[in-house]
Parts: structure tokens; sequence; C-alpha cells
């Protein structure tokens, strides 16, 4: 599987993928690949010029499958210090299924700047090892108080370790299937006091996932199967 985001415009592979192609591959003219374009469809090609740094294709088929689950399902968590564990993150989330991924700049992180352009390339991996049709979309680092303060659709959540400020019901047991959802996951100091209530005031929901205490990865994953499984198709 290739990734051509803008394979409407342009018959050619971008250069990372024409070097696998080429000499990892060692594919040649006539040979048929199959390709996303991250947005939602998939593309049946047969290659018409192969060369280390040029791989040019001809579209023979197109195919837009219905979507594999519900509702746009957005994670915005805290990166951790370790950068190995944000990737593990994206690269499992991906395969798993979700649509956006949005880095949160909190006062108790202990990462202040992400390069998103490494976690980028892991999300193209991951699409095309998992054959998922659309890429999901990575934002820049937000600071909380800008990513609450956000107008959006659909149901808003938190995730948090405090046992005094109100209840925190399951997330899979409120969790409305079919519709938008974003959850909040904190850094490995987890949000603040003042964080938690300032999210409450914009309209986000705490919500538990589970008993075990989880590391920052973790818990953004076990927060996008929830939400996958929730709202999955079929």
């Amino acid at each position: 599987m290739f990734y051509v985001p803008e394979i409407e415009k342009s018959l050619e592979l971008p250069a990372d993928e024409a070097g696998h192609c080429a000499r990892v591959l060692r594919m040649k003219e006539g040979d048929l690949i199959d390709i996303t374009d991250g947005c939602g469809s998939f593309y049946q090609a047969e290659l018409t010029l192969v060369s280390p740094k040029r791989c040019l294709f001809r579209v023979l088929s197109k195919e837009t499958p219905v979507p594999l689950w519900t509702g746009h399902l957005h994670i915005a968590m805290a990166p951790t210090k370790n950068m190995d564990r944000v990737e593990w993150f994206a690269e499992k989330a991906t395969e798993i299924g979700f649509d956006e991924l949005t880095f949160l700049n909190c006062r108790f992180s202990e990462r202040k700047v992400i390069k998103t352009e490494r976690v980028d390339k892991i999300l193209v991996s991951a699409v095309k090892q998992s054959l998922k049709p659309s890429k999901p979309k990575l934002n820049e680092m937000t600071d909380f108080d800008c990513f609450v303060k956000q107008h959006r659709t659909g149901q808003k959540f938190i995730a948090h370790c405090y046992g005094d400020l109100g209840d925190k019901p399951m997330l899979k047991e409120v969790l409305k299937a079919g519709e938008d959802a974003v959850v909040m996951i904190g850094p490995e100091g987890d949000f603040s006091r003042e964080e938690v209530l300032q999210a409450i005031e914009h309209g986000f929901q705490p919500i538990s996932l589970g008993r075990s205490r989880l590391r920052t990865e973790t818990a953004a994953l076990v927060a996008t199967h929830i939400l996958n499984l929730a709202n999955a198709c079929g």
C-alpha cells in the first residue's frame, strides 16, 4: 500500500514512497500497486515509470469504502517526556482507528514542544499497514486553555485521577454511539485541579477509564479503543 495525499493533482508517488517502490520492493513498469489518499479512498494503479527518484502511475480504479466507524473520534493528550511512548500511541491508535489527534500543553506537562513531522510519518505508516482509507488529522501543540474554549460538536470528556472533584462514570457507560466525541488525557503528573474545573465549566464531563492507574499513552489508547468499539460499523 502506498500513500499519495494529492493523487487528484499528481499521478506520481511522493519521493519517499518512490524510493521504497523502486529500491526496496524493486517494482517495475507495468506492475500494479494499491494506493490510499488518506482522505477516504483506495486506488488501484499501474506503474508507468520507475526510477530511484521518480515513480509515475496511471489510475485504473477508485473505491471509497463505507466508514469503519461513525462519528468523529478525537484524542487530545499531553505528550509524554519520552517521545517513543508518544509515537507508540500514534501508531497503535491509528491501527485501531480514530480521526484526530491534538497534543495538549498543560500545567504539569513535561514536554512543552513537539515536532509533529515525525509523528505524521508514523501515522502514514500505520495507515498503510492497517489498510485504512483515511489518515488521522494531526494538530500542533495547543494550550489547554485554548483547547477547552474551542467550540466543538458532540460529547466532551476529560479523564483525571482526582477522587474529590465529583462523579467519574466509566467512559463506556456514558459514551453515546454515533456522536462525535473528544477525550482529553493529561500529562504524567495529571491535569491540575484548576484545569479539571475549567474543563467542567466548558462542558467537559469527567470520566474514568478503569480502576487501574494508567500511563498517559496507555490511557489515551484505552480511550481510543473504547471510542472505536462503541462506534464501529458492522
